[in-house]
């Protein structure tokens, strides 16, 4: 025992030595709750190494515990074939080398077993792993942005796309389908044979109920229980959980060669799920039953395969399976393609898959899969990029990238089936110009190889008809304020157009032969989803504010309205335009009915941060209102819906610019009566969530409670943990990387500001979510934990929000009871810790 003292302590050991002491008294602090596992995280970036996303802590002690015992194993074999003298010198050197390499080889292979547990779905480790604090950057091992097709660039996604709308607005297809790069919040809905650019959940009801018919037994009793509830027990519920509990369904999908077979979301056996419907039997069943639901799915044209994306706890990371229409078994989907971030799927008529993946390793790649066949690399590229459309005739596939580093502003790429290109169309001049484009899908009609594309060439997005083969491009000059969105009706003669245009929502019918533009009946709101079938009627999503969600056609009918318990109505939203410094701020307004101000009054921020808040129903806006908030939702500069240079002037004071926006809105708010000054709440999810932690923040005198959901809290550590994908947003953002401008990521960082909080803060954070890391939030919590802040952190086993009504419930109770808790009853001193 003496002799490995001794040798403990001689060179090169000794170093080390001292190392695995300094790294043994470290964890002793962390079990004591006096450090944690992020400590330096900001201090000593990792990336260079190879180990970008592992902690600091982590890896420096694989490092130091791996160097040990190699160094002590080479001193003593020195000590035993080498006796004194210059040899046993210059080996010591030797000794000292190995033991680094040792040391750094023994980090990187920690951190490969963790990328490779979650991407062959070693779930129980890397669930460990996340909990002692190594794992948030081992459960992103890739890429994605949204949707079903994430490769888009937004933080907002598809389960966010129900959690956030669920307390805030009803989903929009932007969030999954286009916005991802600016794109408008999307309502038109292509049928299954298209590019699979959306989750089946943009487009959510909230809420509104399935047909009578549409359950099996056993799925309308668990729905009578959890969702519904008996006649009785309905009655007795408050208002506000009534809008969370009531069954609702997404605009249905439809395949291109069956149009009678639909695809839908549903909640209603208490978790949101997809279900097939037979619109010719009138017969409906649940396609998938999983803890943490499923909303990614589409149909293959010919309506015999439902194919959703399986991921883990909603950490998005997994593979595609299918599902015969009819019912049957689950089975792989794809096989030969490991375990990915999804990056757009498109199905052909003859069988033919083009699948977008994204990981750590690979960036983005495209394969292409026919029938029987394996899969065959078609693209890659480290940027973010992902598969558009499939022509109809299955010989032309589009893709989106952002090759020119530019990750907000996509240009397009047609190649045939081999990869070979066939057109290229680069708005942003190799990145030089702010203009992006977007896929809207290829021309629905045999040899007919035009692309409907989305361009920003007269400062909104709008749509043209290219011709790929001949380059031809065919502006549409369509006369109409606000940002357009299209899809080709089935034949192919005309187009269905959604103009969105201060948050709310127009169809129009665009004749391609006459260029005749025809307004299709709708109510005043928002339509969050949209569709043209083939008898040239159009069903649609529409709400508003007040009046519930309800699935409509352009004849009349109600296509989804079930008997059963209903939400009750809301409150109407007012419009509110406030001068702010980079002009005109909108703002949406709702105030309980009666009410007379100064009110405690919610400032709600949305995601995104490509997306804006419209004159939608929402079940969280209503909570507060129900509790007598007023609640004021503003679409800062860097929402969409308000032409291309309010949504790209957040570069640079990330943050920092939307939260002028929200200063302008909120001097308007106090001055003119409505809100108390006292009794502010300042809350947002996503994007909103990082915002509501960088207000606090920064200032730290005018909100009385901070209610974060899911926000990036620590953003140098965000950007090393989260999904491969993001980090290219975040680069056009920022300018750079955290090591290219460490100075703006401090600045627009919440931790930066974390000792100024002086509001009582909540935050709810999903253990598994790639998009908003664990990590970094525990980053903040520990901040203020250390220095004694009022604050409480919910933690559940999700990704970026969840698929779950009572949990969601459960979080917007906890939002509701901590804001009572910690405002004055009326003007005066704050709570103490307020």
């Amino acid at each position: 025992m003496g002799e490995w003292a001794g040798v403990a302590v001689s060179f090169p050991v000794f170093f080390f030595t001292v190392a695995l002491v300094v790294v043994i008294a470290f964890w002793l602090l962390v079990l004591c709750g006096a450090a944690g596992t992020g400590t330096f995280d900001g201090d000593v970036p990792l990336d260079a190494l190879g180990l970008g996303g592992l902690p600091v802590s982590v890896a420096l002690s694989a490092m130091t515990v791996a160097g040990w015992v190699t160094a002590l194993a080479g001193r003593a074999a020195l000590d035993r074939l080498t006796g004194p003298g210059a040899l046993r010198a210059v080996l010591s050197l030797a000794v000292l080398g190995a033991a680094l390499a040792a040391g750094l080889q023994a980090a990187r292979l920690l951190w490969r077993l963790a990328v490779r547990a979650v991407e062959g779905g070693g779930r129980a480790g890397v669930e460990e792993c996340r909990r002692e604090g190594c794992g948030a950057g081992a459960a992103r091992c890739g890429s994605t942005g949204g949707g079903a097709a994430r490769w888009g660039v937004a933080r907002i996604g598809t389960v966010e796309a129900w959690a956030l709308s669920e307390q805030r607005e009803g989903p929009r297809w932007g969030v999954a389908r286009r916005a991802a790069r600016g794109w408008p919040r999307e309502v038109i809905h292509r049928p299954g044979g298209m590019s699979v650019r959306r989750s089946m959940m943009d487009g959510m009801t909230e809420p509104t109920g399935l047909p009578e018919s549409s359950l099996s037994t056993a799925s309308s009793a668990s729905a009578s229980a959890s969702a519904s509830g008996s006649a009785a027990s309905w009655a007795g519920l408050p208002d506000w959980e009534k809008r969370f509990r009531a069954p609702r369904v997404s605009l249905p999908d439809w395949a291109e060669d069956a149009p009678a077979r639909a695809l839908f979301v549903s909640n209603a056996t208490g978790t949101y799920e997809l279900y097939a419907w037979d619109r010719d039997t009138g017969g409906q069943r649940q396609v998938t039953d999983r803890p943490n639901g499923t909303t990614d799915g589409v149909l293959s044209p010919d309506g015999e395969w439902i194919w959703w994306f399986a991921d883990t706890d909603g950490d998005e990371f997994g593979v595609w399976m299918r599902q015969p229409f009819a019912g049957g078994p689950d089975e792989p989907a794809v096989a030969g393609l490991a375990a990915s971030y999804p990056a757009g799927l498109a199905l052909g008529r003859d069988g033919t898959a083009v699948v977008g993946r994204s990981t750590e390793e690979e960036g983005t790649t495209v394969h292409v899969v026919r029938p029987g066949g394996l899969p065959v690399e078609i693209y890659r590229h480290r940027e973010s990029a992902g598969v558009g459309d499939l022509s109809r005739d299955g010989t032309l596939v589009a893709l989106e990238h952002t090759e020119h580093g530019d990750a907000m502003h996509a240009a397009l790429r047609v190649v045939r089936l081999d990869g070979s290109l066939v057109a290229e169309l680069d708005d942003t001049k190799g990145g030089t110009k702010d203009l992006g484009l977007t896929v809207m899908g290829f021309a629905p009609v045999e040899g007919d190889g035009r692309l409907l594309i989305g361009h920003q060439r007269r400062g909104r997005w709008e749509p043209m008809i290219w011709d790929v083969a001949s380059g031809r491009e065919t502006e549409l000059g369509l006369d109409l304020p606000g940002d357009v969105g299209a899809e080709w009706f089935p034949d192919g003669s005309g187009l269905l157009i959604a103009h969105d245009f201060e948050a709310r929502t127009e169809l129009w019918r665009y004749d391609i032969a006459s260029g005749r533009l025809t307004r299709l009946d709708t109510p005043a709101g928002s339509v969050s989803g949209a569709t043209a079938r083939p008898d040239g009627s159009v069903e649609y999503l529409w709400s508003s504010a007040a009046e519930p969600p309800v699935v409509r056609s352009s004849t009349g009918a109600v296509v989804l309205d079930p008997p059963g318990p209903k939400a009750p109505p809301s409150v109407a939203v007012e419009d509110v335009w406030v001068d702010g410094p980079g002009g005109r701020v909108h703002a949406l307004v709702q105030r309980p009915e009666g009410a007379a101000g100064p009110l405690p009054t919610v400032f709600d921020l949305h995601g995104g941060p490509a997306w804006h808040y419209s004159d939608t129903f929402a079940a969280g806006p209503a909570a507060w209102l129900d509790h007598g908030y007023a609640v004021v939702r503003v679409n800062y500069r860097g929402s969409t819906g308000y032409g291309r240079e309010w949504t790209d002037a957040l570069r640079h004071r990330v943050g920092l610019i939307e939260l002028e926006d929200v200063t302008a809105v909120r001097e308007w708010a106090v001055s003119s009566g409505l809100a108390d000054p006292e009794r502010l709440v300042l809350t947002g999810g996503s994007w909103g969530g990082y915002l509501t932690l960088l207000g606090l923040g920064t200032q730290p005198d005018v909100w009385a409670v901070g209610i974060a959901d899911v926000p990036v809290a620590d953003y140098v550590t965000a950007y090393r943990d989260q999904m491969e994908a993001l980090r290219p947003l975040d680069r056009t953002l920022f300018g750079g990387s955290p090591e290219e401008v460490p100075e703006r990521f401090r600045a627009s960082s919440p931790i930066t500001y974390v000792d100024e909080v002086r509001a009582p803060v909540y935050i709810a954070a999903g253990l598994n979510d790639p998009r908003c890391p664990i990590r970094q939030v525990e980053n903040y919590v520990e901040r203020l934990a250390a220095r004694g802040a009022v604050h409480e952190v919910y933690r559940y086993d999700a990704g970026h929000g969840s698929l779950v009504v009572e949990e969601r419930i459960k979080q917007v109770r906890q939002e509701l009871e901590f804001a009572a808790r910690h405002l004055p009853s009326a003007t005066g001193t704050r709570p103490e810790g307020g």
